[in-house]
């Protein structure tokens, strides 16, 4: 275990969760959400304070899809590439996001870790189609230019505050 890692919010999720094995999942989500993804040195320390293999966390945090062991930016963009969205032009707005971004399919986050760009197949907001989302915030009838737009108001919102 790392000792420059600040285990103290785990443990104090740990104090609100208990160590009982079915709380895993909430357990994972949480230290998910302040860090953005599950950095590597939490699977040891959870196995020893909860008493479950890291093996079995860790095949937990890889079998849900919504876990991510990679880390991401502030701001993460999902941009659906659902049927609706697809035909509607989603693939020119992953394009100009990525291309402003210097991103790839390959790397979806930048180097400063401020924007990460990912594709879901569904959003469920077929009728607003073609849809992002950053950070959980509907963006609906996206154009490329749209997202240049959007794009330039995050990175002042981000060099402000």
């Amino acid at each position: 275990m790392s000792s420059d890692f600040d285990y103290s919010f785990i443990d104090e999720i740990l104090e609100r969760h208990g160590t009982d094995h079915g709380a895993i999942i909430a357990i994972l989500q949480e230290i998910q959400e302040k860090y953005n993804y599950l950095p590597r040195e939490v699977f040891p320390y959870l196995s020893k304070k909860m008493n479950f293999g890291e093996a079995r966390i860790y095949g937990v945090a890889t079998f849900y899809e919504n876990f991510s062991l990679e880390p991401k930016g502030k701001y993460i963009i999902r941009c659906c590439d659902g049927t609706a969205c697809h035909v509607r032009g989603s693939q020119p707005i992953l394009n100009q996001l990525r291309e402003e971004l210097g991103l790839s399919e390959s790397k979806a986050t930048t180097d400063d870790f401020m924007f990460t760009v990912e594709t879901v197949s569904c959003l469920g907001a077929c009728g607003l189609a073609p849809v992002i989302t950053v950070n959980g915030t509907v963006y609906p009838a996206m154009t490329p230019i749209a997202v240049s737009e959007l794009l330039k108001t995050l990175k002042e919102e981000a060099a402000n505050g």
